[in-house]
């Protein structure tokens, strides 16, 4: 599997500390807001060309990572509740 440390990368003084493909200010949830808008990989590539192939692949890596490890927060998620 990837390590997606390697392009992916959180700097408080970036983009208020969200995820961002390193040397770029192209946020891991601006990328994924573009695909569910309906762009493609290649309308990705094509505009941002300091976006490479393998960091968007990074993008999707990082998600899973989240996804796997319980990261990700559902609106409505009421966590005040005892389990």
């Amino acid at each position: 599997m990837m390590n997606w440390q390697n392009y992916i990368d959180s700097d408080g003084k970036v983009l208020l500390g969200k995820p961002v493909v390193k040397g770029t200010r192209l946020s891991v949830e601006f990328l994924l807001e573009r695909l569910a808008d309906g762009w493609t990989e290649q309308d990705l590539l094509d505009n941002y060309p300091r976006l490479t192939k393998e960091a968007l692949q990074a993008v999707f890596a990082y998600i899973h990572a989240t996804m796997k490890d319980n990261l990700v927060i559902f609106p409505g998620t009421d966590f005040r509740q005892a389990s």
